[in-house]
């Protein structure tokens, strides 16, 4: 074995995933030579980070679900019909319910609270409608979803009979990025200095554990090298995103709308940290516990490894199936308001073919389709893989249809990786 393989070996590094962070590093090289120096920027980086958490969010749910050895076609559509319900709550519905006899309260501070938890309500409720016919009636989830597919669709057309919504509500467009969904500059660098800190303290509390049950432990050296590596990324990230300056016009709007007092020198606000990346990262922290670190992700991950093994161990896999529909259908609701709210609109279009971005990300990121493999973080960067293909694609004039075609080719390339790599750790 190589010093570099021994290496890699002893930081317990996922090969898998320090290739696709390889071939990401490789497509955005590309992409910068080939716009004359254009994508590796503050700002494209800005957006490609919000352009992406939609995909992301839904890609970590949708881990759970092909590690169980299902798949969910309805994501897409889902998130169509839940952003046209969220649009009808914020802009017919609570107005009226918070104006009473004064007339439509629009604008009103809590419209954008009750409209998420309405979404969220709704997407759970239709997760675990699919999840119950699939765990309990035993419908295969390929055909529950398909028809998901189909229906959740229609029912977004159907809500509003095909009109688009729009405005939304100012404070819920906050939950799609942009100058006025930012946390700027110095609550940035306190989300970074924050997350690097729990980074080491993961570390230090993964170490203790190990040590507690005599478990093997990397070595001390290891430890570090992980610790300054990720924090590095960490600060790297807040510095670039704190470097992109919101323009003057944007950033007179957001100091009349946050009540600031504007300075004698002029306006001068940078973008940081972007709303929807922020809401990404506490739900990869959540779901990454969720899979490693309780029971109910060590019984998703057998009942993959082997279903028939997993029953006969005594796990409900029909309960244990409705559940983790319920949690897709939650973060399809989020994954709505970020995509609505970044828009500013709802209609019929959104979340076209996000099921097989969705389905794509997960893949891409390690995922096995076999099951009983997977992990949040790669089904993350997957969706950073796939977004920046498609968004270097786009500056450089590619068509859509070929764009398609790109992504296709990627997605069965990934699986057919994926393939390999089962065959070489069987053998």
């Amino acid at each position: 074995m190589t010093v570099v393989g021994r290496t890699l070996k002893a930081m317990e590094v996922d090969t898998r995933i320090l290739g696709m962070v390889g071939a990401l590093l490789v497509i955005w090289l590309a992409f910068h030579i080939w716009t004359g120096g254009l994508f590796i920027t503050p700002r494209n980086l800005f957006n490609l980070s919000v352009q992406t958490a939609s995909v992301a969010v839904m890609a970590c749910s949708m881990v759970l679900i092909i590690v169980a050895r299902h798949i969910d076609l309805s994501v897409g559509s889902l998130l169509g019909f839940l952003a046209m319900f969220m649009g009808v709550v914020q802009t017919e519905w609570l107005p009226d319910l918070f104006g009473g006899a004064e007339g439509p309260a629009f604008g009103h501070a809590w419209i954008w609270v009750v409209t998420l938890l309405a979404g969220i309500a709704m997407g759970a409720l239709i997760g675990a409608l699919q999840g119950y016919i699939i765990g309990f009636l035993a419908v295969p989830a390929f055909i529950v979803t398909l028809g998901g597919l189909l229906v959740w669709r229609g029912a977004a057309w159907w809500i509003t009979t095909g009109q688009t919504i729009s405005p939304l509500d100012a404070n819920f467009r906050w939950l799609g990025g942009g100058a006025e969904g930012s946390l700027y500059l110095w609550p940035s660098w306190i989300v970074g200095i924050f997350t690097c800190a729990a980074i080491c303290f993961s570390i230090w509390w993964a170490r203790r554990e190990r040590r507690r049950f005599d478990f093997p432990q990397k070595p001390l050296w290891a430890e570090y090298t992980i610790a300054a590596t990720l924090s590095a990324l960490v600060i790297a990230f807040v510095a670039t995103m704190t470097s992109y300056q919101v323009p003057s016009r944007a950033a007179e709007r957001v100091y009349a709308l946050r009540g600031w007092e504007v300075p004698e020198d002029g306006v001068h606000l940078v973008f940081g940290i972007a709303i929807p990346v922020l809401i990404l990262g506490i739900i990869a922290v959540v779901m990454t516990i969720l899979a490693r670190r309780t029971r109910f992700g060590r019984y998703v991950f057998a009942m993959g490894g082997n279903p028939d093994a997993a029953q006969l161990a005594g796990i409900n896999t029909k309960r244990m199936t409705l559940w983790i529909f319920v949690i897709m259908g939650v973060l399809c609701a989020i994954s709505a308001a970020i995509a609505s709210a970044r828009l500013a609109s709802a209609d019929n279009a959104v979340g076209t073919l996000d099921e097989l971005r969705v389905i794509a990300a997960a893949v891409i990121g390690g995922t096995s389709l076999s099951g009983g493999r997977g992990t949040i973080f790669g089904a993350i960067l997957g969706a950073l893989v796939m977004q920046s293909l498609q968004s270097g694609m786009a500056m450089v004039g590619v068509d859509a249809p070929m764009q398609n075609i790109v992504i296709g080719i990627v997605l069965v390339l990934a699986v057919y990786v994926d393939q390999l790599y089962r065959r070489r750790t069987e053998d």
